[in-house]
């Protein structure tokens, strides 16, 4: 059969055949029309969206194949670790990321479209969890380079490029100016969090591969640029952004005014055990809302009583306010049903009675008779263009406070840096995340952009590529479009034990004779992002997702353990399977089934692997298109070929 224009008609739907038609026509005019033809197969490698939102680039789709069962683990080595080793290839952080990361990839997951986001952030902790419980390890590097690295900063952002260079056979030093590694992970989230021997057992794990350690050691007062210049190769900046700023408002530099990020490492410190009475936290970010939550924490939750110490830093808070139970109000310029810090923190601050007021800003901090920070006066106003403007005619208000806390952003502290402050008190960084300038010298995390730690972690990932390029003497290469850990087909073949020789590393468009892959299959990971109207949804049916159990931050301060409980093995399998595959085969047998042709054919199963698993007989295919129509995973798409 064959299909020619006038066959379209003027209906919103086309019909691919007439009923009864049973002449040949021309190929040609069959195969050559805009947007309906008699195309063949094409197999399609795409990146998922989940993998395409997440900064550290992960390969989701990947890892969590592997927890539903379909890319099995070779001979003695069990799924969990498997899937450990496939997720720790972007992020070594997976049972932290898993409790703190905001988890854009659940944002991007086409199953939204469907019924409910697949729980990639409760599978990845389930994976974490498991490697620390059962003592996994990174393996060494294959070959050592004897280049030496100077990792700046021991944070997200360090602590990756330092154990991505370490894989590469490089020899990383991170000069950590703290007594402990951890940056914003163990200073700036608190401990309800990420509990203590969770990060210390993944910091500790990349430490195990040989990264060398200098702590309580600054760089531009203890080690200067030229003693980096003189013993090390190469440079990493991941320095974070450790000072928090304050509005440019009349009083805001009264003494009982604090920034966010001091506020925070006083708590993970164990330099503030107690807050005064009346709180005002000015932002609207995840970082202010754990200053509300850390607030509330240290006043107790009984309402009792509280005098006001004469002067407030960071540290005399402690010793001169009382405890008892803080009235925490949180003010922020966006509307309260636009905050930017995800829900569940909002939902967090609002179960321990922290108000909220959205919508306004503040224009003065008000003084009384000694300098002290007294109340704050606010103004209604609207954003435009993300900045705030105030309302004409809206009126303003006053809010008493003892103390006042701004989180409303962070810069870098490049003193005895001077050279490399872009004049925004941070670090400038190219495409490749070198220093402009600055040769042999890379960057990356919040001092480049202030943004989430998983971020700072896919920084650290792509500097040490463009790092291990530089110490090679090479240039290096421009990052693809979608610039994410792909799918390897090779890696798969290998792990499958089918030792091929023709993969040609990289994308590859209409194979044909190739013996790595089956006819017409094209890499278009590195441009391409699969959409969900690419997918045959009705393949799947309506699952609820396995949500884990979070507790309510009132009964963990009272338990003193923490808010995100982990899933069980089962429920972690059961989460993984909601995953639709999107851009990947996921081996449903659909395009075999409906074929009418029996042209579509299993892959012999000692040839079989992962992307490698249904052919199209071309001397039987006569372009019906059913195989693309029933794919659930858009792997399947129609064109020539070569």
């Amino acid at each position: 059969m064959s299909i020619s224009a006038h066959d379209k008609g003027a209906g919103p739907t086309f019909r691919r055949y007439r009923n009864g038609e049973s002449a040949l026509r021309s190929w040609r005019e069959a195969i050559f029309q805009a947007g309906h033809s008699h195309k063949c197969p094409t197999y399609v490698q795409r990146t998922p969206p989940c993998q395409g939102s997440c900064p550290s680039g992960e390969d989701i789709r990947g890892w969590l194949d592997v927890v539903r069962g379909l890319d099995k683990p070779t001979q003695g080595q069990s799924w969990p670790e498997y899937a450990f080793r496939r997720l720790t290839d972007a992020n070594p952080f997976p049972a932290v990321m898993g409790r703190v990361c905001p988890a854009p990839c659940e944002s991007g997951c086409n199953r939204n479209d469907l019924d409910d986001h697949v729980g990639i952030n409760a599978v990845e902790q389930f994976i974490g969890d498991t490697a620390l419980k059962e003592g996994y390890r990174f393996d060494p590097p294959a070959n050592e380079t004897g280049r030496k690295v100077a990792v700046i900063g021991g944070g997200p952002a360090g602590l990756s490029c330092a154990y991505q260079l370490r894989r590469r056979g490089h020899k990383p030093t991170i000069i950590e100016q703290k007594a402990n590694l951890g940056g914003m992970l163990r200073y700036g989230v608190p401990r309800y969090r990420v509990p203590a021997e969770v990060l210390d057992g993944e910091v500790q794990r990349i430490l195990d591969t040989g990264v060398a350690v200098r702590v309580n050691c600054r760089v531009g007062r203890d080690v200067s640029l030229e003693e980096l210049a003189r013993d090390y190769d190469a440079v990493f900046w991941g320095i974070g952004t450790q000072m928090g700023r304050k509005l440019p408002i009349a009083g805001a530099d009264a003494p009982n005014c604090l920034d966010g990020i001091e506020f925070l490492h006083a708590f993970n410190d164990g330099r503030l055990s107690a807050v005064p009475r009346r709180i005002i936290v000015i932002g609207g970010g995840d970082t202010s809302i754990d200053v509300t939550t850390v607030a509330r924490k240290l006043s107790g939750q009984d309402g009792g009583a509280a005098s006001k110490p004469p002067t407030y830093t960071a540290d005399t808070v402690t010793a001169q306010a009382a405890s008892g139970g803080a009235q925490v109000t949180l003010t922020t310029i966006f509307p309260l049903d636009k905050l930017q810090a995800s829900p569940r923190e909002v939902a967090d601050a609002r179960s321990l009675n922290v108000e909220i007021h959205g919508g306004v800003m503040p224009v003065q901090i008000l003084l009384d008779g000694k300098g002290n920070a007294r109340a704050v006066r606010y103004a209604a106003c609207r954003i435009e263009r993300n900045v705030p403007v105030r309302i004409e005619g809206g009126g303003e208000f006053e809010l008493e406070a003892d103390l006042v806390i701004f989180a409303v952003g962070q810069k870098g502290d490049l003193v005895g840096l001077e050279a490399l402050n872009n004049g925004r008190d941070a670090i400038s960084a190219d495409g490749v995340f070198e220093v402009p300038g600055h040769r042999g010298h890379f960057v990356g995390g919040d001092i480049v952009t202030p943004h989430l730690l998983t971020t700072a972690i896919g920084h650290g990932w792509i500097a040490a590529e463009g790092i291990d390029a530089f110490l090679s003497g090479a240039e290096p290469a421009k990052r693809p479009k979608v610039d994410k850990h792909q799918f390897d087909l090779l890696q798969a073949l290998h792990h499958a034990g089918i030792a091929l020789s023709d993969y040609p590393h990289g994308p590859v468009r209409g194979t044909s004779d190739a013996a790595f892959a089956v006819h017409n299959f094209e890499n278009r990971a590195e441009r391409e992002i699969v959409k969900s109207s690419d997918l045959f949804l009705g393949h799947f049916t309506l699952e609820p997702r396995i949500e884990r159990e979070e507790r309510r931050l009132a009964a963990v301060f009272g338990e003193g353990s923490e808010r995100i409980k982990t899933l069980l093995e089962a429920q972690a399998v059961a989460e993984a399977k909601r995953c639709m595959s999107c851009g990947l085969c996921v081996e449903c047998d659909n395009c075999v089934v409906y074929c009418p042709q029996t042209a579509v054919k299993k892959v012999p199963k000692a040839q079989h692997t992962i992307g490698r698993y249904v052919f199209t007989d071309y001397s039987r295919c006569i372009g019906c298109h059913v195989c693309h129509d029933v794919c659930p995973s858009g792997y399947i798409q129609m064109g020539l070929g070569e």
